[in-house]
């Protein structure tokens, strides 16, 4: 069979509908192209650009709109807002006690330098040089103390940690903005240990507040020992000058007998003479006197 001769029937509208495919083609690549050349940097982030060809550029593009070459270029887009992290550490220190030491960390990568930390670091920066350092701070830091200056002095342990701390992350392009120690945990020895000192000083304390009780209790005696001889004395004075000192003390002390016994609910006999009440038998003549 000769195929040559065979003839292929056309199809109706083939020709108007070539236009229509290269039209739909041109416009569906613009829009792609449109599309895919545009990207956003939101507020607090800073954007990098991979070229296929030249790798990464040098240039850091701030917050906005941006355009790039679709398929030849991708953004990588960084967080430059300070985040914190929490690092827990064990370590021995100069008095060779194990100190458990929780640490927070506020870091952030340097803007200018994002090329630099992608091509050593990669994105995920944090995971790869924090915990290294960190755990290696704390180590060396620790153990310059004894483990009660790490409880008197924290505030200078914290300061030399911040201090270490930035020159180490410095090298890698991290900034720090804080650096604070949360926690600080003792193994069970030394924390008996502490227990026990506390509870030998509170002994100690209640001791010294028992002698000093003794003394201001003696001190109280002397001084009302010396009250009453005094008392006694100005006593002695006054019957001496004056009989009638002692008729007057009876007349007090009926007029307080019979001011209790009047208030009282019960009632009460006694004779006069017991209770001070006989007055009238009272000798308030001071003739006696000398």
């Amino acid at each position: 069979m000769d195929l040559k001769n065979v003839k292929v029937p056309k199809m109706p509208g083939g020709g108007a509908a070539s236009p229509l495919i290269k039209f739909g083609l041109v416009v569906g690549l613009g829009v792609y192209g449109v599309v895919n050349s545009l990207y956003n940097v939101d507020g607090g982030s800073r954007a990098i650009v991979f070229n296929r060809i030249l790798g990464i550029k040098d240039k850091v593009y701030p917050e906005g709109t941006h355009f790039m070459i679709p398929w030849f270029e991708r953004p990588v887009i960084y967080d430059v807002r300070a985040r914190p992290h929490l690092v827990e550490s064990t370590s021995g220190s100069r008095d060779l006690q194990m100190v458990k030491i929780g640490l927070r960390v506020l870091t952030r990568p340097v803007p200018d330098k994002l090329p630099t930390i992608y091509r050593t670091l990669g994105e995920n920066y944090n995971e790869r040089v924090l915990p290294s350092i960190i755990h290696e701070t704390l180590k060396a830091v620790v153990a310059q103390y004894n483990a009660s200056q790490l409880i008197t002095q924290r505030e200078n342990v914290s300061r030399e940690i911040r201090k270490v701390l930035t020159e180490r992350a410095a090298n890698f392009n991290i900034a720090l903005d804080d650096v604070s120690i949360t926690s600080l945990t003792f193994g069970k020895e030394f924390t008996a240990a502490i227990e026990a000192k506390q509870v030998s000083a509170q002994e100690a304390e209640r001791a010294k507040f028992i002698v000093e009780k003794a003394e201001q209790d003696r001190r109280s005696a002397v001084i009302r020992a010396q009250g009453e001889s005094k008392s006694a004395q100005l006593i002695g004075q006054a019957i001496a000058n004056n009989p009638a000192f002692i008729t007057l003390r009876k007349i007090e002390a009926a007029r307080d007998i019979a001011h209790t016994i009047s208030n009282s609910a019960n009632k009460v006999y006694l004779s006069a003479d017991d209770l001070l009440l006989n007055l009238q038998d009272f000798n308030l003549d001071s003739t006696g006197r000398k």
